[in-house]
């Protein structure tokens, strides 16, 4: 599932150089102390310079901000970074876009760079994850 997410951006080669694949894993809470690789997000997504997703191209290039979920024993899920109009980011599953499944907690704010952390509010539970690579396409 990770080659289909770089197999799209072939799609356009006219794609901002700032686009970057971001693996978020599980950090460490109640349940699992070590974290887990295993447990995590991988984003496509631009990054200025800071690190902060670039909201500049979204409008042209919405279709690329994506996002694959990947869990133990469980198919992976694609879908897309979705912009709000209060600034936040939404993980939504749905290509419909009617229903928001998951929401960054500041995720406009986050510098998503090695080491830092990031929360993702999955249904009723936020989860922190810890940004474990950021590569360039």
């Amino acid at each position: 599932m990770i080659t289909a997410l770089k197999t799209r951006s072939t799609a356009n080669p006219h794609l901002p150089k700032s686009f970057r694949h971001v693996r978020l894993e599980l950090a460490r809470e109640a349940g699992s102390p070590e974290g887990r690789s295993d447990t995590g997000y991988l984003l496509w997504v631009p990054l200025d310079a800071s690190g902060k997703i670039d909201t500049k191209p979204w409008k042209e290039f919405r279709d690329y901000y994506r996002v694959l979920k990947f869990r133990p024993a469980q198919a992976n899920e694609i879908g897309h970074l979705v912009h709000r109009k209060n600034g936040g980011w939404t993980l939504q599953y749905d290509i419909s876009g009617e229903d928001a499944e998951e929401e960054g907690f500041h995720l406009e704010d986050e510098h998503l760079v090695p080491g830092e952390y990031v929360s993702i509010r999955e249904k009723e539970k936020t989860h922190v994850y810890k940004v474990s690579t950021v590569e360039h396409y």
